[in-house]
């Protein structure tokens, strides 16, 4: 197990250069769980190379999969005539993305069992809205102790309406429906970026779906498996919008590159309503904080309203505000379990309830002992060891491996001064 030391920048901005956004973990995870899809190989290239993506690996490689790596962020996915029908409980327990494969392997096979996905303290999945997706499509569901176990002869195009908006169900139901014959409509859908990319790769390798990216999305699908498909994993957005927070903190002159500011529009408007001025290009953002920034209250929601997982990286950014601000999280119970270590870092913040809490600044942050409770409040610790007075140890150093590549590689590109430590 590895933490980082940060040397702390007791709030000067010193951070400059250029610092690159990768490809998206959330994007190139659903798109290595579509593989399975493909009848002969898939080909994806801007791969992340960070923890997730390896597990995700690990798992298509236990169902059967030939997983090779090409180049420094192209992997190229061989698909067997038949696979496994059981997905690996210890890495389904430690990926909560691992829920993605079920719909693509009952699809293919006909059958699938899988335990309770897992992954991080703020919860496991809920599957009930995967369950009885299923359902309408035919298949026979059993639980097995802590095992999962779908059957179905031939599954059938149906129309799904989800109580909420959920970007893994979504996508899961897509990916699904593409190998069933016949029309199958999702209603209430999630609107991420994130979607529209992977129906917009399924389309160009053979698929047939459309209204990705509103909220009622139609496939038609033709029963059979597509042949083979090439994906360019787009820029993770959650990353940009981190490193969007950091440079409004510490950064001077201080340049994002590689993202894309459309999709960061919730963000920028938090920012910028906190006094941040913000200049976007093409393809590049700068981001700069002033001395005295306002205070405001977030509110997390669905795409495109403001991202939970930037909710955490954003508290840290509200207690150098000049005044009481407002977080209400919706999405997740558990988000804000990160602010008693914020607190004993010098932040001044009172948990009203599990959703929602009042940060007021702005605060000496002083340097301590934290350990990553999961990937995004551990990117929120190294923000506030960046701010903080003296030197800070972030344990943990795995989760935040899980979505940031080589976080401390990167930020002491730009001037940061991290180092990985075992211990």
């Amino acid at each position: 197990m590895s933490s980082f030391l940060v040397k702390g920048l007791s709030g000067k901005k010193i951070l400059e250069g250029d610092l690159p956004v990768l490809g998206a973990k959330n994007s190139a995870l659903k798109a290595q769980a579509s593989s399975l899809l493909f009848e002969e190989e898939v080909l994806l290239s801007n791969m992340p190379l960070i923890e997730d993506v390896a597990r995700m690996n690990d798992a298509l490689k236990d169902l059967g999969l030939k997983v090779e790596k090409e180049g420094r962020r192209t992997f190229r996915f061989r698909i067997p005539k038949h696979i496994k029908t059981d997905i690996n409980k210890n890495i389904a327990k430690s990926l909560r993305s691992s829920v993605v494969l079920t719909g693509p392997v009952l699809a293919r096979e006909g059958r699938v069992s899988f335990p309770h996905p897992g992954g991080c303290v703020i919860g496991k999945r809920p599957v009930d809205v995967f369950l009885s997706s299923f359902e309408k499509m035919g298949a026979r569901v059993r639980n097995n102790g802590d095992t999962y176990i779908l059957e179905a002869k031939k599954l059938r195009g149906t129309e799904i309406f989800f109580k909420a908006p959920s970007v893994t169900a979504t996508e899961t139901m897509m990916m699904t429906a593409v190998l069933i014959k016949g029309k199958t409509v999702l209603c209430n859908c999630a609107c991420e970026p994130e979607i529209v990319c992977l129906a917009d790769f399924l389309n160009s390798s053979g698929a047939e779906i459309k209204g990705a990216g509103t909220h009622t999305i139609v496939i038609y699908g033709k029963g059979q498996l597509l042949k083979r498909g090439v994906f360019k994993i787009p820029p993770d957005r959650i990353e940009a919008g981190s490193f969007a927070i950091i440079s409004a903190l510490c950064g001077k002159n201080l340049r994002i590159t590689g993202c894309d500011p459309l999709h960061l529009g919730a963000v920028f408007y938090a920012l910028k309503k906190a006094g941040v001025s913000i200049k976007k290009g093409r393809d590049y953002i700068s981001v700069n904080g002033k001395t005295k920034l306002r205070p405001m209250d977030i509110k997390t929601n669905e795409y495109p309203g403001f991202p939970t997982d930037l909710q955490a990286p954003f508290s840290v950014f509200l207690t150098q505000a000049h005044g009481k601000s407002l977080i209400f999280e919706t999405i997740f119970e558990g988000r804000l379990n990160y602010a008693l270590d914020l607190e004993r870092m010098g932040a001044d913040i009172i948990v009203c309830d599990p959703h929602r809490a009042i940060v007021t600044g702005p605060t000496v942050l002083k340097g301590r002992e934290v350990e990553s409770p999961d990937l995004r409040a551990g990117l929120a610790f190294l923000t506030a060891a960046l701010v903080a007075k003296g030197d800070s140890v972030v344990r943990n150093a795995y989760n935040i491996d899980r979505g940031y590549e080589k976080i401390e590689n990167r930020l002491n590109a730009v001037g940061a001064n991290i180092r990985r430590i075992r211990n």
